[in-house]
C-alpha cells in the first residue's frame, strides 16, 4: 500500500491527515462499539463521516459504502421518528406504519451484505496498515 512511510510528511499528506483523524476518532468509535453491532454503527456515523472526509483516495470507495449504507438507515429511522440510539433490529417495529417498518428493514438489510462487510474490513485494515493503529481501542 502507498503511504505506509508517509504518515509524517506534512500537512499536505493525505495519509497524515487521515491518520490524525483516526487518532481523533478512536475514543468515540470505541464508545460506539460498546453499544452493539447496529446501534454502535449508527452511533459511529459522525466519526465515520469525519474519517470519510479525510480518507485518502485508496480507501475512499470503501468509506463511501459504509457511510452511505448507515446514512440510509439513519434517514429511515429519522423519517419513522425512531431514535437511532435505541433502535434494536431484533425488536419488532409494531408501532410503525407498514411503510416505515419496511423502509427500516430494507435499510438495515444493507448493513449485512458482503459489500458492507468487505468495506468495513478494508477501512479497519487500512487503519492498521497505514496508521499503525486500529480504528477503535
Amino acid at each position: 500500500m502507498l503511504g505506509v512511510g508517509l504518515a509524517g510528511c506534512g500537512d499536505d499528506d493525505p495519509f497524515a491527515r487521515y491518520c490524525d483523524e483516526v487518532a481523533d476518532q478512536q475514543r468515540p468509535l470505541t464508545e460506539a462499539a460498546a453499544a452493539g453491532p447496529t446501534r454502535g454503527l449508527l452511533q459511529a456515523l459522525p466519526s465515520f463521516r469525519a474519517l470519510q472526509e479525510k480518507s485518502p483516495d485508496d480507501i475512499a470507495d470503501e468509506w463511501a459504502v459504509v457511510v452511505q449504507r448507515l446514512t440510509v438507515l439513519d434517514d429511515a429511522l429519522e423519517a419513522a421518528d425512531v431514535d437511532a440510539t435505541t433502535y434494536d433490529p431484533a425488536q419488532p417495529l409494531e408501532d410503525l406504519s407498514g411503510e416505515d417498518a419496511a423502509a427500516i428493514r430494507a435499510a438495515a438489510s444493507g448493513l449485512v451484505t458482503e459489500a458492507m462487510r468487505t468495506a468495513l474490513d478494508a477501512v479497519q485494515q487500512q487503519s492498521r496498515d497505514v496508521c499503525k493503529t486500529p480504528l477503535s481501542l
